[in-house]
């Protein structure tokens, strides 16, 4: 059996189940192959000396991770990945910072990532990739002499061609992708702009069944929309926290309808367009006045940058206007908070709450929208309000979707959800339960996997090692 070496900004001890489902997935087949996750420790050191691996055991995988120091973390993470690639990712072009030189910093920890991941390498190990901060990998990599299969998943959008090209040295950044023997994607959405990309500036040629010839080498790009554990998160809703917490909502909001929001304090969330069609939903249908309550919880996120505060500063003042205009003395209509709630008490929030306004302006894809299906009790679910313009949206049709920039259209899909008939709501669930269950975390990582080995057999004419 291959080892599997995962590489990620962040590692995660998988034994913890408070790391998530993804942490979980990808544990069980590190466990079975005795696997490796290496990345960042989340930490900066102190000195000129390049940073120390650290390493330790977690069960049969190993974790290994690195110190950056204040330079490389403020160029490679704060400026290039979260001020260049994560707006423009996202299709904010006029919040990225293309000018501060940035990229020089984020090639470089790449550059070092590489040198310390190659030495713990093995022959015939499968290095699986994640996420925008690690694009050009594995060019470093191949520069330093590596031929293992590697395989990168991107869990934001992909834009179209012209938005991505808007960054100077785009075209080093997706030929850093096409040094990847498979690139993943949440949406066909994002996979068709990857290949249309390809196309139109690297003149690509297609090989068939998803594969491409370009830049001299035969790549494998497709959609694999991340899932959750739903076994495992139906199981949290029914551990301790969560029904104790469900109890107390149902006591507590007896005499209404509750919705919910759970996101990270985020541009790409809508948070603002969400609160101006609640307040929309309050003056069209005056019967939903004190009979429906929004708990929107907004966890802080990156609040050193400019952008955050000011988004952070809109949505307390929506909130607290909302409230002043619409609230009564035994009714807010709007309960804020701007904290994490622990994961283990969210199936009960969700599980409580009627419907669900999951309505971003751009994601890769968006988990709470299927955890918040996964909660539900099938003999009365909630219903699921859900952006278009979220990658789950191509998985979950049976959604009420909307577009979020269009207040008076959200507006009224949230009426309707608060209206819909129990029989409606159940054949809506059951649909995307369904969806939920074939299309979990597991077939995930397996289907990815599965392409990634398949590659290797492709070029090597040798017999794919299945993980």
């Amino acid at each position: 059996m291959s080892r599997l070496v995962v590489v990620s900004n962040r590692v995660a001890d998988p034994r913890k189940t408070a790391a998530g489902g993804l942490a979980v997935a990808l544990g069980e087949v590190l466990n079975n192959s005795g696997g490796l996750w290496f990345g960042w420790s989340g930490k900066l050191a102190e000195g000129d000396a390049e940073p120390q691996l650290n390493v330790q055991q977690a069960g049969p995988v190993t974790l290994a991770t690195v110190d950056l120091d204040r330079e490389d973390y403020e160029a490679y993470y704060v400026g290039y990945s979260n001020g260049v690639l994560w707006p423009v990712f996202h299709y904010r072009l006029d919040l990225a910072d293309f000018d501060a030189g940035y990229i020089e910093g984020y090639r470089r920890v790449n550059q070092m990532f590489a040198r310390r991941l190659l030495p713990m390498l093995q022959p015939d190990d499968v290095i699986w990739v994640h996420d925008y901060h690690l694009i050009p990998l594995a060019a470093e990599l191949r520069a330093l002499g590596c031929t293992q299969r590697i395989g990168y998943f991107l869990h934001i959008p992909l834009p179209p061609p012209l938005i991505l090209a808007a960054i100077p040295g785009h075209d080093w950044l997706v030929k850093g992708l096409c040094s990847y023997d498979v690139v993943g994607f949440q949406s066909e959405a994002d996979h068709e702009h990857f290949c249309d990309y390809i196309q139109a500036e690297a003149k690509a040629q297609p090989a068939g069944e998803g594969r491409w010839r370009v830049f001299n080498r035969t790549i494998h790009a497709g959609a694999y929309p991340i899932g959750i554990d739903v076994q495992e998160f139906r199981g949290v809703t029914e551990a301790p926290e969560a029904a104790e917490m469900y109890e107390r909502m149902k006591r507590e909001y007896s005499r209404r309808k509750l919705l919910v929001g759970v996101d990270r304090l985020d541009y790409s969330k809508g948070l603002p367009q969400r609160m101006r069609a609640f307040r929309e939903l309050l003056r069209r249908y005056p019967e939903t006045r004190q009979s429906a309550t929004l708990i929107q919880i907004a966890s802080p996120s990156r609040e050193d940058v400019s952008a955050y505060t000011d988004i952070l500063h809109e949505l307390e003042s929506l909130c607290g206007s909302i409230n002043g205009n619409y609230g009564e003395l035994d009714w807010m209509p709007v309960r804020y908070m701007h904290r994490t709630v622990a994961r283990a008490r969210l199936p009960g929030l969700y599980r409580a709450s009627r419907v669900a306004l999951v309505t971003p302006l751009r994601d890769g894809m968006n988990l709470v929208a299927k955890e918040f299906i996964a909660a539900q009790d099938p003999e009365d679910p909630g219903v699921l309000v859900l952006s278009r313009f979220a990658g789950a949206a191509e998985q979950l049709k049976e959604a009420l979707l909307v577009n979020p920039y269009d207040t008076e259209g959200t507006a009224a899909a949230i009426h309707l959800a608060l209206q819909m008939p129990l029989e409606e709501r159940r054949e809506r669930h059951q649909s995307l339960l369904a969806t939920l269950t074939r299309y979990d975390v597991h077939w995930w990582c397996d289907s990815f996997l599965q392409t990634l080995g398949q590659a290797e057999a492709e070029e090597t004419g040798t017999p794919w090692l299945r993980l």
